[in-house]
């Protein structure tokens, strides 16, 4: 995966976990993806990184939900949130239909 996906997929997640209002800690498993992306933003000197935030904010709720579950696997955060956003992600899929 390049830079520019793998940053795009954690801002996804960092939108999918933001929008878990069901999840009371949600704050500190959104600040560590939050250290992540921040993390990788100055690992790779990615000066367009404002561009991949636009685009990941265009992208679906359940496209975010998803990569939520892949970068919190990655941090191995709470299982529990894992479970909410599969949940979720099943409920608006049955709203799509």
């Amino acid at each position: 995966m390049n830079t520019y996906n793998e940053l795009k997929m954690l801002y996804g997640a960092y939108l999918g976990v933001s929008s878990m209002d069901n999840y009371k800690t949600k704050e500190y498993v959104v600040k560590n993806i939050e250290d992540e992306i921040n993390k990788f933003i100055d690992k790779n000197n990615m000066y367009y990184h404002d561009e991949v935030l636009a685009e990941a904010k265009k992208q679906s709720l359940i496209t975010d939900l998803q990569d939520s579950l892949i970068i919190l696997k990655r941090l191995n955060e709470s299982l529990e949130l894992s479970l909410l956003i599969k949940e979720k992600i099943r409920y608006l899929k049955e709203e799509e239909k």
